[in-house]
């Protein structure tokens, strides 16, 4: 091997800290829901984790529907990811390959709602969820998040850096119709990107907030966050209770990721060599 090619020590070195780096949140995450308030907030910091983990763990699930939130966060997150994956392709593949008047606007208005503050469409949400009587539903968290103008822009750039229009019209030559030239033609070329996307998706909509506590107000509707939240009082906060209903909150993000990047890099491979 050429010498220049090698990679330096301190290459590797760069590589370990960064891992370091992003591996001691969720280390320091597990500690303090292992130990207590006292623990956690002393100086120099416990970096031995604690015998309380099951004992905290119990108490979570004690005090708050905590499993039912987990489904409720599965559900959410999940048809959202779908929905990603799916409904801005449709969009990117209209946007990027189909001719209809207004086109260039119209993705010019939805490039310019990226702009906008999500804050900003918070009431006017709200009313049109209380208008169809979708409070405290899961439907006010899916049917606002099924779409983005972030996704739609990603896979309008990739279909028309992807798919030429000789590919198409040899197609529409054939006989297929558009919905078959999309299904059978466009979507399986972006594929991998379609997946990235649906798993951002997916982890954007878990680790939602705000917009779950404004529209959720029942228990058995809560989401993991919302359910950390309800682990608080309004006086004091038992920073052992909340880490430990965070890190068994990240459990499953922790797993998904387990299966799914290996899942991702053989589909980006595959539509590689297809490619």
């Amino acid at each position: 091997m050429n010498k220049s090619n090698r990679v330096r020590w301190w290459t590797y070195l760069l590589l370990g800290l960064a891992v370091l780096g992003c591996l001691f949140p969720l280390y320091w995450m597990f500690v303090v829901a292992t130990t207590d308030t006292a623990t956690a907030t002393k100086l120099p910091p416990e970096i031995v984790p604690g015998g309380n983990f099951f004992h905290l763990a119990g108490l979570v699930f004690s005090t708050v529907p905590f499993v039912r939130s987990i489904v409720n966060s599965l559900i959410v997150a999940g048809t959202i990811g779908v929905g990603h994956a799916v409904l801005c392709s449709l969009a990117g593949f209209a946007f990027a390959k189909l001719r209809f008047r207004g086109r260039n606007v119209l993705f010019l208005l939805v490039v310019l709602t990226m702009t906008v503050p999500t804050q900003l469409a918070v009431i006017p949400q709200y009313m049109i969820i209380s208008a169809l009587g979708w409070v405290d539903t899961l439907q006010a968290l899916i049917v606002p998040g099924l779409a983005s103008a972030f996704g739609i822009f990603w896979m309008r750039q990739h279909l028309a850096t992807t798919i030429s229009d000789e590919i198409l019209q040899a197609a529409r030559i054939d006989g297929a119709t558009t919905w078959q030239i999309f299904w059978r033609i466009a979507f399986p070329l972006v594929r991998p990107a379609a997946f990235v996307l649906g798993l951002l998706g997916f982890v954007t909509a878990w680790n939602d907030f705000l917009w779950p506590f404004i529209v959720l107000k029942s228990p058995e509707m809560y989401t993991a966050q919302i359910a950390i939240k309800a682990l608080q009082n309004s006086f004091t906060v038992d920073l052992g209770l909340a880490m430990s209903g965070s890190f068994l909150a990240t459990l499953p993000l922790l797993v998904l990721f387990v299966f799914v990047g290996r899942r991702m890099v053989a589909g980006i491979m595959d539509g590689a060599f297809k490619g």
